[in-house]
């Protein structure tokens, strides 16, 4: 029996933000989710893409669950608002960059494993590798319009800037799931 309900998960979340400690309470409410991981798990259901499965999309908030295939690797990115990541499957390993007049330097790591939550500020930017040969699965929660924000990308050879667009993170995913579906069909 599943008791993760993904609607109402996500309007307590939309009722936490109007809290004083709006990311503290969004915190809270997601570290009782994944207490239980395999529950969020049976109530997301198990990833068999790369993709994000929108639960809310607001001004306030964005909520999706995001799935990473095997060995899926995403660039350096900002998000230009506080974000807040929950795995209920698999690892997530996180590089963290600053940005300086040299340009993008390596700020330091973590890893995030079942049930773990990583809140990042609104001026983050990281890297994310699902280093294991299973998919990962995270709920991620953003304190805006996720997909209408402006956002950056870096080069991950050269570490230049650029901007990025929803075009360009959906070829990613459909580059993500072409490989692991070659990578499927070789085994």
């Amino acid at each position: 029996m599943t008791k993760f309900d993904r609607d109402q998960f996500a309007a307590d979340c939309l009722q936490a933000n109007t809290e004083t400690d709006p990311v503290g309470a969004i915190r809270e409410i997601l570290a009782s989710a994944l207490s239980d991981p395999a529950d969020v798990l049976r109530g997301i259901g198990e990833p068999t893409e790369a993709g994000m499965d929108v639960l809310l999309r607001s001004d306030e908030l964005t909520i999706f669950a995001a799935t990473w295939t095997p060995r899926m690797c995403l660039l350096p990115h900002n998000h230009d608002m506080w974000a807040m990541i929950g795995i209920y499957t698999g690892r997530e390993d996180n590089i963290f960059w600053h940005e300086t007049d040299d340009g993008l330097k390596s700020l330091g790591a973590n890893c995030l494993f079942e049930g773990d939550i990583a809140t990042l500020g609104k001026n983050a930017v990281h890297s994310v590798t699902n280093p294991l040969l299973r998919f990962t699965g995270g709920i991620h929660i953003y304190g805006g319009e996720f997909f209408d924000t402006p956002r950056h990308q870096w080069d991950p050879e050269t570490l230049e800037k650029e901007p990025t667009n929803g075009d360009m993170v959906r070829a990613l995913f459909a580059r993500e799931n072409e490989r692991y579906a070659e990578l499927k069909a070789n085994l």
